[in-house]
């Protein structure tokens, strides 16, 4: 990318890009992984990881705000269908939760104000 880009951006993995799931894995494993310093982001630019957040409100790259909108929608559709499955891990009350969850994200996003 040649020149200032002064949008912010989010990840391309944007869903699992989350602070969450980084403090999960080091809970879990005992290790932290060291945050590259470029990313790819959901317009498909490869920009500094400063310049991303997961946040609506701070997201000003257009592009990128409608990435992370249609890959909330996408993992609350997953959500939902692992909960109804049977032996899942989680209960359809709490899959349905956390697709709320998302579905909200999605939703502000959309929202080009933000």
């Amino acid at each position: 990318m040649g020149g200032f880009d002064p949008h912010v951006h989010v990840e391309l993995k944007v869903v699992q890009g989350d602070a969450a799931v980084r403090n999960l894995m080091a809970s879990t494993f005992g290790l932290a992984g060291d945050l590259p310093s470029h990313v790819t982001a959901g317009c498909g630019l490869r920009v500094p990881y400063a310049m991303t957040s997961p946040r609506p409100d701070r997201v000003t790259c257009l592009a990128c705000r409608e990435h992370a909108r249609l890959e909330h929608l996408r993992f609350a559709e997953n959500v939902e269908r692992l909960g109804r499955m049977p032996g899942s891990a989680i209960s359809p009350a709490q899959a349905r939760t956390a697709a709320d969850r998302h579905r909200d994200l999605a939703e502000r996003f959309s929202d080009t104000a933000g």
